[in-house]
């Protein structure tokens, strides 16, 4: 992956607009976005076109993942724990 687009992923990833979303997928992608396949990282910037909202609502199980979201980019976000890294030390 280029450099610019590394950039502008992270960039998109902690400027979400929605706090909790910020924390999730900017989290998730500074942890992970080295470690992607370029089809990985095409998921996810697909997913993150879309409302904070609706992603938040299919990681919390309120609505169901859409299909074209239903990939292991989305089980990853799902899985991944923003805090743990502090939870570890308390």
């Amino acid at each position: 992956m280029d450099e610019i687009r590394r950039k502008r992923l992270l960039y998109r990833a902690n400027h979400r607009g929605m706090k909790e979303a910020d924390v999730l997928i900017g989290r998730f992608a500074e942890t992970h976005l080295d470690e992607l396949t370029p089809e990985q990282v095409d998921r996810l910037e697909t997913l993150m076109d879309e409302l904070d909202m609706d992603i938040m609502d299919w990681i919390m199980g309120k609505e169901p993942v859409p299909a074209r979201h239903d990939h292991d980019v989305f089980h990853m976000l799902r899985a991944f724990r923003p805090n743990a890294e502090r939870e570890a030390y308390r």
